[in-house]
């Protein structure tokens, strides 16, 4: 029987051969160009040469105040299109699809210029403490979205990804821990879900393609939300046309967190089974059997590997012996597998 894990995914005409994603990771390779260096060629190509499914490139800076460190990537030039068309390009060739991770990291910019929050409190005592955003601030960040979504399209991508985790500006303005406003933008659910939905309706504009969302669906601490809280807002992603969410958990404040072996599964299994939306599960899934059990009980429809594809970029292939699943070898790589 074959398994879960090699069959293929569709979503909006797009078809990734099997249900692996490499997980946004920041390389932290370019420079305050914030433009695709040699690095991120390299990186990103092997793991399709290794038959990863979903290539998605780490968090992908909207704005220049909007990196999380001098040395992100970015999109917020049309200058970054080339660069960023290249890691595409590339990565096809060998079978890939290829997504991109949108972002702003709001208060855990870690940058000498001014850094923009939902409210003006730091991170911790470790982090500068941001500006206030005024409503012009948040037209401008929407706005930055929708011509970064423009500039994914021109580069080629199959998939966009808004990442809404992490504590950074989107997984801010959700979580009332860090959203202290008193206007539209803060409160209630709905008034703290608003700036992401302006953000989907903005990148919606720009971009028909298949559409997810990364959320940290628990915030592991008493006053923070929880999955119960990540069900209505995935419930009204979907209406918004959102594809898939990319269910990760924590850091938008200090918490400690204890992890696991698919600590954050049941988080991807309760919001695709309570809010009827496909996901994808992350955190420490790091052989085939254990992303098989994932998929096969219907817990996510895509496992994301972060880490373990950093140790073995030919992780599909381990897998796939595993499984006794076959699979085929890039031609240049069939006497060696």
């Amino acid at each position: 029987m074959k398994t879960k894990l090699f069959s293929p995914y569709t979503v909006k005409g797009v078809t990734i051969k099997n249900r692996i994603v490499m997980s946004p990771m920041c390389m932290y390779s370019s420079d305050e160009s914030g433009k695709v260096k040699n690095w991120h060629l390299t990186h990103y190509t092997t793991r399709a040469v290794g038959q990863v499914g979903l290539i998605m490139v780490e968090a992908t800076a909207v704005s220049s105040e909007g990196r999380i460190s001098p040395r992100d990537l970015g999109i917020w030039s049309d200058e970054h299109i080339d660069g960023l068309k290249n890691i595409v390009s590339l990565s096809k060739e060998h079978g890939a699809k290829v997504a991109i991770q949108l972002a702003h990291a709001g208060r855990k910019a870690e940058l000498e210029e001014e850094i923009l929050a939902p409210s003006a409190i730091a991170f911790d005592e470790s982090y500068k403490t941001p500006k206030e955003m005024t409503k012009e601030d948040i037209q401008n960040k929407i706005q930055n979205f929708k011509e970064g979504a423009r500039r994914a399209k021109a580069a080629g991508f199959d998939i966009i990804e808004i990442h809404g985790a992490h504590g950074y500006l989107i997984n801010e303005f959700l979580s009332p821990i860090s959203n202290k406003r008193e206007d539209e933008y803060g409160g209630s659910a709905q008034n703290r879900y608003r700036f992401l939905k302006e953000v989907i309706e903005a990148v919606k504009e720009e971009w028909n393609g298949p559409l997810f969302v990364r959320v940290s669906a628990f915030d592991y601490l008493d006053e923070g939300l929880k999955a119960d809280d990540y069900v209505p807002f995935a419930k009204w992603m979907k209406e918004q046309g959102v594809d898939l969410i990319d269910v990760s958990s924590g850091a938008v404040a200090p918490a400690p967190i204890t992890a696991y072996p698919g600590y954050q599964v049941q988080f991807a299994d309760q919001i695709k089974n309570e809010a009827n939306i496909d996901t994808g599960a992350v955190g420490l899934i790091t052989n085939g059997f254990q992303a098989e059990e994932i998929l096969r009980n219907n817990r996510a429809d895509l496992v994301f590997l972060a880490r373990e594809l950093l140790r073995d970029p030919y992780w599909p292939r381990t897998a796939a012996k595993e499984l006794r699943e076959e699979i085929q070898a890039p031609v240049q790589y069939e006497y060696g597998w």
